[in-house]
């Protein structure tokens, strides 16, 4: 089946798998976003019990969902994951110390006689919630700005060499770091931080039955709309207006093109309808949760944000576009072209990706019986096994 279609058609539709992943991976990224919230909801050591509780059967969901995502990235796009991966490596070394301090901080919490003290580890879940988010947005948005790197391939097969063949190198000092000096970027990662907030908030209003955190989450839901939609509108709107990296069909050269985002949402209607529809969708869930009390406002913003992630990827990479530009080199800059793996490996790893399905129903599965039952004061007193 998959090995009769074209090796653009498969590129292509791993583009879209690992944009489906990344709506999810932020999706799921309430976790992070709750536990930023847990002194700000959690005013009595019981309600903080509640809501690390209330976060702590899900966060293996986001890690699965990360680790899912880096690895389908390396498979089928191997050179966008040894370029970024390897040349800013102090951002992902930041985002996986973030999410090592949060798996260990959810094991050893409430274990007695823990030499760093519980308020120790909720340290840790909140550093996790802030720089897991704000650095992951942040490292998204050069999909759209660029990134100080060279990408030479003529170094594997240079023979004269005594070193190791590097394809990648990067320009800058900072190995990524320099992506905090460009405010567009910044803007993406604050407002993926209060939109991690804003889907925990939702959260706990739809998994937790008390009505002092509901009150508070109710107020907090507003108190981080507000910046989600200074810092999300000021992204869109810069997005749109800026010269972006496009790509010649022909002879895959790459070149700057004015207003090259918005060229392609006008340009691909559907991703257009999608962006619309998830910005709607995660906007309903929000004022649905304000104004009528709702607690199921997390699933209109849940899918919201997914589809509206989806979009952005989308646009990133489709209609001959680079998705990971190059400001020290534009003709280093990679396309889903010439940064994926072979026809074989991507038609082998198609057919692995019809599980996915089975995968994704097994996960919802799972959260249905994890959440059977609200949060209440009465379990936190009889449960045995607490984070």
């Amino acid at each position: 089946m998959f090995e009769n279609l074209s090796y653009l058609v498969l590129q292509q539709y791993w583009w879209i798998i690992i944009s489906l992943l990344a709506g999810l991976l932020v999706f799921l990224m309430f976790v992070q976003g709750g536990q930023t919230l847990i002194y700000t909801l959690g005013k009595t050591e019981l309600q903080r019990k509640m809501i690390v509780n209330s976060l702590g059967r899900k966060w293996e969901f986001t890690f699965t969902t990360l680790v899912t995502f880096g690895g389908a990235f390396f498979a089928s796009f191997p050179l966008f994951y040894s370029t970024s991966f390897g040349g800013a490596y102090w951002v992902w070394m930041a985002i996986l110390f973030s999410f090592v301090i949060q798996a260990v901080a959810y094991e050893f919490r409430s274990k007695p006689n823990n030499f760093l003290g519980q308020k120790t580890y909720e340290i840790f879940l909140f550093l996790n919630g802030a720089l897991g988010t704000i650095l992951v947005g942040t490292a998204v948005a050069t999909f759209f700005t660029g990134a100080e790197f060279k990408v030479d391939t003529m170094n594997l097969v240079d023979i004269t060499s005594n070193k190791l063949p590097v394809i990648s190198t990067w320009e800058g000092p900072a190995n990524g770091l320099e992506a905090v000096l460009n405010f567009q970027n910044v803007a993406l990662g604050l407002a993926v931080f209060f939109l991690a907030r804003i889907l925990g908030i939702l959260y706990f209003m739809n998994n937790i039955n008390e009505k002092e955190i509901f009150a508070r989450s109710k107020k907090q839901l507003l108190i981080n709309t507000i910046p989600f939609l200074v810092f999300f509108l000021f992204f869109v709107g810069r997005l749109l207006f800026i010269d972006g990296f496009a790509v010649n069909p022909e002879t895959k050269e790459i070149f700057m093109e004015s207003n090259k985002y918005l060229n392609n949402l006008l340009q691909m209607p559907i991703a257009l309808i999608l962006f619309l529809v998830g910005v709607v969708l995660v906007l309903f869930g929000i004022l649905k949760s304000i104004v009528k009390d709702s607690s199921n406002g997390i699933w209109f913003a849940g899918l919201g944000t997914v589809i509206t992630v989806f979009t952005l990827f989308i646009i990133a990479g489709f209609n001959n576009t680079a998705y990971y530009p190059s400001s020290a080199d534009l003709q280093s800059s990679l396309t889903i072209e010439n940064s994926s793996s072979s026809f074989y490996t991507l038609t082998a790893m198609s057919y692995v990706s019809l599980l996915v399905p089975f995968v994704i129903a097994y996960i919802f599965y799972a959260w249905k019986s994890i959440n059977n039952k609200k949060i209440d004061t009465k379990e936190m007193e009889e449960e045995h096994h607490l984070y």
